[in-house]
């Protein structure tokens, strides 16, 4: 028997947390930002009102993670971003690539509690935030509704990842709700009032075909979705999810508070919609079809956005501007919706991409006036424009892993500058202690709690700007995974860098072998990495129908790293016959620095153009296509007045389609030299920054030496897993679940020839092999199998530390 105290004595179950970072939000940025500041040592409270983690990539909103790479339909290439958030969307690939959103469900939960330093919270809303001081905060307060338990979390610091900002509306932190107008920040795309100034809600449902006749009969609350939706004849038996993001509402409406008003109205469209599809009789291939789930909260898009030190803004995005504090960055296009959202007569949403990928720096992830207080997801410091940009989840997550690995700087160099604090801070944390001086009592629970000793032993998040920390946040992200453009990691604990490497063979990219005809009904291009100076002669095979008259141009970005092909060097008419013809072209033209030229052969119907199925890290074939999803339509023409660029889109096509375009390359390049080992750079850029092996080589392998003996007791690896694959989350199904490029099997040896570690079976992009004993040696040897025979092995770089 279970007794209780008496009524009069009756609270709730009350437990108390002292931890280090609290993070608010169990959306992708708060897991993000839990997972990187835990696996660096960070004891981390991660609060979620929800029973799932993910937010709207859960299986409760079931959107698709997306960022840079804007589902493979913008100049963005090789943009998808790394670190954890690209580690979740390897692993969704290999146990997932159906996109299953229960399993994805499964996966960001494993990978959090596989962390012993976080501690989950779940089904828990905050809903007070208690002061230390009039800019700081000192503990928040949540409450779990399913086992009647009040949690009080202290820590030093806190991330809001809420998605609404609870924390940071609680806490006092300068916020805006709405839109900017245009002459705050000279953003010329700033909406209109007519437009509206928020972002809608939207809300999704899934069907699916029973091999039987299913009747419907609607709720009495369905809307007819024919006399009230202007774009009813969009509907269709075959769209589902997230691709009806477009069913969106509650711009005109406060999208904090009206939330609830808002789920009801678009339930009402879901309801009515299935209806129409169901029983107007325009659907007849919907007879076996059930509705299998409807969406129980809304996916929200906008509400508070909070001030940081800077606030991002359309200019930054469109100009590409660099920030010396950058520490992540976006890709998305700035993609504002009408507020009326599926009321509306204006097309769903209005998207329009910048030239390629654009920093975001640290100053926008904190608050300016509440100096504990981290920013995460969509509530970072941007204006309504910019955010329409950085809003999307894979760039919240990104900016989470910033944050991340921020609470751990702020940690490790506030320790270096207070050690007696620190010292007193952590005996404080093990034992709720320390000098009597240092405890309260908590009033409403009676617990002992510890106060501002605990927190001074750590910088707050604008302190590591203005202490000069912010390099080594860089650093730190960087060594992580997490690729800053423009900036190379330059790692002196990094024992490679002081090694010296061979290597068992190179490829030399002299033959993209010709093994089939596809016609050349797209305008296609061969991108290659150049070094600076001239062309090499670039021989290729076709199938000519007709004679005619092939066009060849050579072109290049005009802004060193894009990969918008905006700047034409040279033109070629090519006359060719009839049947097979071999063509060559010698280009006169030469390029000023290492980048990427695209040799593109224009569409012609009458012309037939042998393809490789040869596929190679870092080289790719690009096509001017259209993907109306992400409002690519082959060339962005904007209105003059919006602040957009003018250029054409060209866009890899997704496999197993977008081969190589055969061809000869005479001389040959070489952009695959060992030296990128040691770069610092994990992608492709200006070159594919890896070293690839010959495809003939029967053992590939890399050899690191060293004069004398070192002590290695950590081997990181960097692998290929195709940072140019947007990998969508759920919905989309994907042809392979291990990408092309990666190494699945290798073996690390020692100067003895004995074999330290073996892996087989790789398909993640960073593998941390911490061995189980120190190993000394002059050297080490990682021997490769290629991923297939018609893909080379190719190492973006290792890394070794003592």
């Amino acid at each position: 028997m279970i007794k209780r105290d008496c009524e009069a004595n009756r609270k709730l179950n009350t437990e108390i947390y002292h931890t280090e970072l609290a993070v608010v939000g169990g959306g992708l940025s708060g897991v993000c930002t839990a997972i990187t500041a835990a696996r660096k040592g960070v004891k981390v409270v991660l609060v979620q009102d929800r029973p799932v983690l993910g937010g709207n990539s859960s299986s409760e909103v079931r959107l698709w993670i997306l960022g840079a790479t804007s589902h493979l339909g913008n100049n963005n290439r090789w943009s998808r971003e790394g670190g954890v958030v690209d580690e979740l969307l390897v692993e969704n690939m290999y146990r997932n690539r159906e996109g299953n959103p229960l399993i994805f469900d499964a996966i960001l939960l494993d990978k959090v509690k596989a962390e012993p330093n976080i501690t989950l919270l779940l089904n828990t809303a905050v809903y007070e935030v208690r002061k230390l001081t009039d800019d700081s905060i000192g503990a928040v307060k949540g409450f779990c509704s399913q086992n009647s338990t009040d949690y009080i979390v202290h820590a030093p610091l806190f991330c809001d990842a809420s998605g609404d900002g609870i924390v940071g509306f609680l806490s006092g932190a300068a916020f805006r709700m709405g839109a900017e107008s245009k002459e705050e920040f000279g953003e010329k795309f700033a909406p209109t009032e007519e437009y509206g100034q928020l972002l809608g809600h939207s809300l999704y449902f899934y069907s699916k075909d029973t091999g039987r006749p299913v009747k419907f009969k609607a709720p009495d609350f369905a809307m007819d979705v024919s006399k009230e939706i202007p774009r009813f004849r969009s509907f269709n038996a075959k769209e589902y999810g997230c691709k009806l993001w477009w069913l969106e509402y509650g711009g005109r409406m406060d999208t904090v508070y009206d939330t609830e008003k808002i789920k009801w109205e678009l339930w009402k469209v879901v309801y009515g919609a299935w209806d129409y599809i169901k029983n107007s009789g325009e659907f007849p291939e919907a007879e076996n079809m059930t509705l299998e789930w409807v969406g129980t909260i809304p996916g929200k898009r906008e509400s508070r956005r909070f001030e940081g030190d800077y606030m991002l803004r359309q200019q930054d995005i469109v100009e590409q501007r660099t920030h010396e504090d950058a520490v992540a960055y976006g890709g998305w296009s700035i993609d504002l919706h009408p507020a009326d959202g599926v009321f509306s007569e204006k097309p769903g949403c209005n998207q329009w991409h910048a030239k390629g990928i654009y920093q975001i720096p640290y100053r926008c992830l904190y608050s300016r006036n509440i100096k504990n207080l981290f920013l995460a997801g969509r509530i970072i410091s941007a204006t309504h424009v910019a955010f329409a940009s950085t809003r999307v989840m894979a760039t919240a997550a990104y900016i989470g892993q910033a944050v991340g690995m921020a609470a751990y700087i702020a940690g490790t160099k506030g320790a270096v500058e207070n050690k007696f604090v620190k010292t007193k801070r952590e005996q404080s944390y093990a034992n709720h202690g320390g000098a009597a001086e240092d405890m309260t009592e908590d009033k409403e629970t009676g617990h002992t709690v510890v106060t501002e000793i605990y927190h001074k032993g750590y910088l707050n998040p604008r302190d590591i700007l203005e202490k000069g920390f912010i390099t080594d946040l860089q650093h730190e992200l960087l060594k992580s995974g997490q690729h800053i453009p423009e900036l190379v990691l330059h790692d002196d604990t990094d024992l490679v860098q002081q090694g010296s490497l061979t290597v068992s063979s190179t490829f030399a990219l002299g033959c993209l072998s010709a093994d089939f005809v596809l016609p050349l009904d797209i305008s296609v291009a061969q991108m290659l990495p150049l070094q600076e100076g001239k062309l090499p002669a670039i021989t290729f095979d076709l199938e000519a129908k007709n004679d005619t008259v092939l066009d060849v141009e050579l072109r290049i970005s005009g802004k060193t790293g894009n990969f918008t092909p905006d700047v034409s060097l040279e033109k070629f008419a090519v006359a060719v016959k009839k049947g097979r013809e071999t063509v060559r072209v010698a280009f006169s033209a030469h390029i000023k620095e290492r980048a990427y030229a695209f040799i593109i052969l224009h569409k012609n119907r009458d012309v037939e153009l042998y393809r490789s199925s040869l596929r190679v890290t870092g080289i790719l074939s690009t096509f001017n296509l259209v993907n109306k999803a992400v409002s690519n339509y082959g060339k962005q023409v904007p209105p003059e007045d919006i602040g957009m660029d003018e250029f054409e889109f060209w866009c890899p096509q997704r496999r197993p389609g977008g081969h190589n375009v055969a061809m000869k390359i005479d001389p040959p390049l070489h952009p695959f030299g060992k030296e990128h080992i040691k770069t610092g750079v994990y992608r492709p850029t200006t070159t594919p920054n890896a070293w690839v092996a010959d495809l003939n080589d029967a053992e590939p392998c890399v050899k690191i030496s060293w004069e004398k003996p070192r002590e290695i007791s950590r081997i990181e690896l960097f692998f290929d897993t195709d940072y140019d694959h947007p990998m969508e989350s759920v919905l989309m199904g994907h042809p392979e679940s291990v990408m092309p490029f990666c190494v699945r099997n290798y073996k690390i040896l020692d100067d003895k020839g004995e074999v330290v570690f073996e892996k087989t079976g790789n398909y993640q992009t960073i593998n941390r092999v911490d061995l189980k004993t120190t190993i000394i040696t002059r050297e080490l040897t990682i021997t490769m199998e290629h991923p297939s025979r018609d893909v080379p092995a190719a190492l973006f770089a290792v890394r070794c530390y003592r």
